[in-house]
């Protein structure tokens, strides 16, 4: 009675509660009369909710009461006994009895379920033995009782799969093992309810007792379900044993069930063969493959016969697809024994990649993909071909057998087929004209079609797959691509418009690029065929490139892309250099044929295809190498006419002439020189000019009358942009930056462009330096508004600082160079200047300009004892406080950083201390206040009077964010340039430092002994440099930003091996004071986590070596709020216990977490992930969190912990 009227209580007020119509005050009283029940005697909660949970009650009501007893389950469950519980578990597993009418609402039926299983959980093994023949029974008294026990049965692994946190340890061990030993009555079960619900199924519909079909549908539905949360851990050889395997391929045939049936194959194909199997899963891994290609076979040929397949055949297919992809990529060791289901199984695959499908055909092309990079690299790097049995275990032979044996049957049929797709689909749907002529049986890539993936990476997938089949079978490549490219000619020669087909035929020269450069590039791959098939891929490609020569294109587009084609055939050239004559002709004959001077916007495309041929000789130079040399000449007496004849623009003029700078680098020092002395005596002639000079950069005013003339704005800007080539192609490469001072590593070399130098930098700083003080406040408050608007950062630079979007050329005349710096290099031909072209032109004039500071610097001596160092540091120096955070990067990154790089050690003083004391002074200064302003308030707070005056509040403040933290990083970097080994090469070892530590402090070295051979040590004897830059160190380990302080401390340990080695009290107090609070601090911030193993390994050297000199280590140590004097003491022992700098780093770590109250974020211990090593997860896309800079309200650094 007293249950009864508890549950009538609780009835009324989960009415009440969820009434609309209540006060506010009765449903406040509600909530709190449940909320004590539900904190009540936990017999009588459970005793109440099994009340409520019947039919007599509302829904609302009978929700609450399921919920109340899943609470007592997953929390209360240790309040009732032995007893209770097994009564509660009985209690709920007769309830699935109960509730199986067909009139009951799924959901309580699917909240049956969960109790069950949510009781099974908690009370383990034990209760699972005892319902599990209760469960079996049940199931077999009709279709509603089989699906609510099919659903307790899905439920029950699949909480333990998807790791459910009240369910750790030992217990999900101890249910998995349960259940796994109960599978032999499980799976049984599950089939039999699939064979005997799909055959009432049938029966009934042939009797068209449609609502009885109904009842049998869901229990074979909720019976699929099961079955796929055992697909993921239960053996393979169990699934394929009790039927499981047999019975979902059966229902792939089944319109109604297939999807669900295909679920289970999904995640039974990627589960790879323990270490331990039998060839129980071989047999049963092989059957999966047999029913899976047996139905994509079914629907390939159904699909074959109907240019259409509707969402749910599509779908289907798909996700056969998607199962036979993972079955390929994890287990076709399975069929690889026998070559006639290995066969079977490509040609589906094949199929699949040539289906008119776009979905079909992307996800085949993963297999494709994995399986030739596993075939054809491989074989090429282990030489299988030279592989004998003598040299190899018995495994690696088969397994090396078997690579033979499937390279052999993907054949040339396969590959022809393979080859015909790519090139078909290297095109984009929005890029077709309606009228061209495309095959409009194939679905192409749009835009819409996967949104983590655009037609960009999807191209350059097939262009790799293009490539591995050229390394493999470069004759049928070749003739594919050739045929390809010409059938698309003939189409375009008998349109009466073939521009409208500049997609199709645009599409296929990236095809042929990859073709040519994949047979006659590499490690002389070509040089490895047989003679009889290099005749055969010289005639094709020959064939193919007089077929190109042939052609008569005018339109500007066509004459691009025949640019195009034409400097793909450069590594053909290489081996056969009697066709480049005519190359050179046919590119000099397209450039004829265009315009010059273009004054109409819109027939701007003629001017970019003069470019793109300009280009084009460059590839050739660079691709065909020595085979150039014989036609310098001729190509220099055609530019010398061309020029004479004012057919040739400046920018064309640099093209070509960093084409000629490519020639002569193969030809030798003394070409070079000549080269250079040909290209730059007339550019010379006019920059040296002091008219120019005092007209335009003696004052702003000139500056700002420049940039209103525009032919002569961009000739210089052209000259400008060659030097900067001119010092890149000559002499100069990449990595040649040694951390060696240039006078040991440049002495014996010049370099070509040396005698330019002088000539060159002066005119170039005057003219850097007018634009830096543009930004001043006295300069720039003057300047007219077309000047100040292109100061300001343009749309491209802030979407790409925001991460909206690719770069975007602003028009079709930009150009992209070869360092991917995009200019509009065709300006002369344009009559006036805007804001747009202003902004252009002091872009790349900084840009390049800086550029050409940094290359010359690595020129050694004949930079730093030649160039005035004043006039250069005055020009970089003169305005650093005006100028902008993402200029200030782009000075550093470029000259900054190899200037001291390169620097001789006598020259230090007076190149290095001038400029970069200025830079330093400025930079912490700057960077303190936004960082302190950014970690105040969110919000980083620069100096920079122009650069970001548009766009939402938000975006500004990512913008700044960006600029901050990429400055800082530029930084530091320059930092850790400055405690680079080989600019420190005298500084002794940690070792040697701390014998040192033991002697006399009169007997060290002074500070000073080291700055004449240590780069860190000349940075700290000048106190005027050494005091911003320290500054820097200590505040940036405050700063949220782990690259950054990754890169500052490599210079603080430098910084403290010199207070070690070095008898300089003030360096030692700030090392000891200073810079060892500041680690620890750093190690408060989660951000530092990387960083944290260096930063407690420099803490360990400042104790160990410094605390005897110096009290400040163990003050700071004992000021920390959870250590005593006799923690420290026990520290100290321990330490003199052990010579491991390891065990020794590791006590400090302990000491440093103890003694903060593990407040140390840095440090702190991950937690620890529970593994169940039987269960195979599916892979599942978790979001990675925003990492916070530092969490609201919470004080940073040593406040937090002291």
């Amino acid at each position: 009675m007293e249950e009864n009227v508890i549950a009538n209580n609780v009835a009324q007020a989960v009415a009440t509660a969820f009434d609309g119509t209540s006060s506010p005050d009765a449903r406040a009283a509600a909530h709190t009369y449940l909320a004590s029940i539900k904190a009540g005697d936990a017999r009588v909660l459970a005793s109440t909710s099994f009340l409520l949970i019947k039919r007599d009650w509302s829904s609302e009501i009978r929700l609450h009461a399921f919920k109340m007893l899943q609470h007592v389950v997953r929390f209360r469950w240790d309040e009732l006994n032995t007893v209770d519980r097994r009564n509660f578990a009985n209690v709920a597993v007769d309830w699935i009895s109960e509730i199986s009418s067909p009139f009951e609402e799924w959901v309580f039926k699917s909240q049956t379920a969960a109790l069950v299983a949510e009781v099974v959980r908690r009370e383990g093994l034990s209760i699972w033995s005892e319902l599990l023949p209760t469960i079996i029974t049940l199931s077999n008294k009709g279709p509603i009782q089989a699906e609510l026990v099919s659903m307790v049965l899905r439920w029950l692994p699949e909480d333990i799969t998807v790791h459910n946190e009240d369910l750790e340890g030992d217990r999900r061990r101890i249910l998995l093992r349960g259940l796994t030993e109960s599978l032999p009555e499980i799976l049984p079960l599950l089939y039999t309810l699939l064979e005997r619900h799909f055959g009432a199924a049938l029966l009934e519909a042939g009797r068209e007792n449609m609502d009885i079909v109904k009842y049998h549908a869901a229990t074979i539905t909720a019976t699929l379900n099961a079955i796929n949360t055992y697909a993921e851990w239960a053996p393979l050889s169990d699934l394929a044993k009790y039927g499981i395997i047999h019975g979902c391929g059966f229902l792939l045939t089944s319109p109604d069930f297939r999807l669900h049936a295909i679920e289970f194959f999904k995640l039974v194909s990627p589960r790879k063969r323990p270490v331990d199997a039998s060839s129980e899963f071989d047999s049963a891994m092989r059957n999966v493959f047999e029913i899976l290609m047996n139905v994509a076979k079914q629907f390939l040929d159904k699909s074959s016969s109907s240019s259409s397949c509707n969402d749910s055949e599509l779908e289907f297919a798909e996700y056969t697809c998607e199962s036979l992809v993972s079955l390929g990529s994890t287990n076709l060791h399975c069929i690889s024994g026998d070559a006639t289901i290995l066969s079977f199984y490509l040609q589906q695959m094949l199929g699949f990649f040539c289906h008119f499908k776009m979905v079909l055909h992307y996800e085949s092309l993963r297999f494709w993909l994995a399986l030739l990079r596993d075939l054809i690299f491989k074989s090429k790097t282990t030489g299988v071909q030279d592989l004998s049995a003598d040299g190899l275990s018995a495994g690696q032979t088969n397994a090396e057998n078997e690579k033979r044996m499937i390279l052999a049957l993907v054949n040339d049929e396969v590959c022809s087929a393979i080859l015909d797709v790519s090139f078909q689909r290297m095109l984009r749907k929005e890029k077709v004209h309606p009228g061209a002529l495309t095959d409009r049986s194939l679905e192409l890539w749009s835009d819409d079609f996967d949104s983590k993936v655009d037609f960009s990476q999807y191209r350059s997938r097939l262009l790799e797959l293009i490539r591995l089949i050229a390394s493999e079978e470069p004759l049928i490549a070749a003739t594919k691509a050739s045929d390809r490219i010409t059938e698309t000619i003939r189409s375009l020669l008998l349109v009466p418009e073939p521009a409208k087909n500049l997609a199709v035929i645009e599409s296929m020269h990236l095809a042929l690029e990859n073709v040519v450069s994949t047979i006659f590039e590499g490690s002389n791959e070509y040089c490895k065929i047989k003679t009889e098939a290099q005749l055969a891929l010289h005639q094709v490609f020959e064939g193919l490139l007089q077929q190109l020569i042939s052609l008569k294109w005018s339109e500007p587009e066509l004459v691009e892309v025949l640019g195009h084609y034409l400097d793909s055939f450069g590594p053909f050239l290489r081996y056969y250099p009697d066709a480049v004559a005519s190359v050179i002709n046919k590119l000099f004959e397209l450039l004829n044929s265009l315009p010059v001077m273009v004054k109409d916007p819109s027939t701007s495309s003629a001017r970019r295809a003069r470019l793109q041929i300009c280009t084009s000789f460059i590839r050739i130079a660079k691709a065909a190498s020595e085979s150039l040399l014989p036609h310098m000449k001729g190509i220099a007496s055609t530019m010398t006419y061309l020029q004479n004849e004012g057919v040739l623009l400046r920018a064309e003029q640099n093209l070509l002439g960093e084409a000629f700078l490519v020639m002569a680098a193969s030809a030798g020092d003394q070409q070079q020189h000549e080269v250079l002395l040909w290209l730059l005596e007339p550019l010379s002639k006019q920059w040296i000019q002091a008219e120019w000079q005092d007209a335009y950069l003696s004052n702003p005013t000139g500056l700002v009358q420049l940039c209103s003339e525009t032919q002569y704005m961009w000739s210089i800007f052209h000259m400008v942009t060659f030097f900067e080539k001119a010092l890149k192609r000559s002499g100069f490469r990449k990595g040649s930056l040694s951390s060696e001072n240039s006078s040991k590593t440049n002495s014996s070399v010049v370099h070509p462009m040396a005698s330019h130098l002088l000539w060159l930098l002066p005119p170039l700083l005057k003219l850097l330096r007018a634009i830096h003080s543009l930004w001043s406040p006295s300069v720039s408050q003057a300047l007219p508004g077309e000047i100040k608007a292109a100061m300001i950062m343009s749309d491209v630079e802030r979407i790409s600082l925001l991460g909206e979007g690719k770069h975007k050329v602003p028009h079709k005349a930009a150009l992209t160079f070869t360092d991917e710096s995009q200019f509009d290099v065709g300006k002369e031909a344009c009559s006036e200047s805007n804001e747009a072209d202003i902004r252009n032109w002091l872009r790349g004039i900084r840009d390049s300009g800086y550029s050409i500071l940094g290359l010359s610097t690595t020129l050694g001596d004949t930079f730093f004892r030649c160039i005035e160092s004043h006039s250069f540091i005055l020009s970089l120096m003169e305005n650093i406080q005006y100028m902008e955070f993402r200029h200030i990067k782009q000075l550093v990154h470029l000259v900054l950083v190899p200037l001291v790089k390169c620097c001789p050690q006598d020259l230090w003083q007076m190149w290095l201390e001038n400029i970069l004391h200025p830079l330093v002074l400025h930079a912490w200064q700057a960077l303190s206040s936004s960082w302190l302003a950014f970690l105040q308030e969110g919000k980083a707070k620069f100096p920079d009077l122009h650069g970001i005056l548009t766009g939402s509040d938000l975006k500004v403040e990512v913008i700044e964010e960006k600029l901050l933290r990429d400055l800082t990083r530029e930084i530091c970097s320059l930092f850790s340039v400055l405690a680079a080994p080989g600019l420190n090469t005298t500084l002794p070892s940690l070792e040697q430092a701390a014998q040192i530590s033991h002697i006399d402090d009169s007997s060290m070295k002074d500070l000073n002994a080291f700055a004449c051979s240590s780069m860190a040590g000349f940075v700290l004897s000048n106190k005027t440099l050494a005091i911003p830059a320290l500054k820097i160190c200590l505040e940036a380990f405050g700063w949220t930003d782990s690259e950054a302080v990754s890169k500052v401390s490599s210079f603080c340990g430098v910084v403290v091996l010199l207070a070690i080695s070095a008898n300089n009290v003030e360096l030692r107090e700030f090392v000891c004071k200073d810079l060892f609070a500041a680690m620890i601090q750093g190690l408060s911030l989660e951000s530092n986590a990387f960083i944290s193993s260096d930063l407690v390994g420099y803490c360990r050297d400042i104790f160990i070596y410094l605390s005897k000199r110096d009290p400040s280590p163990r003050q700071i140590l004992l000021s920390l709020p959870y250590i005593t004097l006799q923690d420290l003491l026990a520290f100290e022992e321990a330490l003199t216990k052990t010579g491991s700098p390891k065990e020794q780093k590791q006590l400090m770590k302990s000491l440093l977490i103890m003694a903060t109250g593990n407040n140390l974020k840095a440090l702190a211990a991950q937690k620890s992930v529970n593994v169940i090593t039987n269960v195979s997860m599916r892979s599942r896309n978790v979001g990675t969190a925003p990492e916070q800079s530092r969490e609201d309200g919470d004080p940073i650094g040593l406040a937090a912990i002291l």
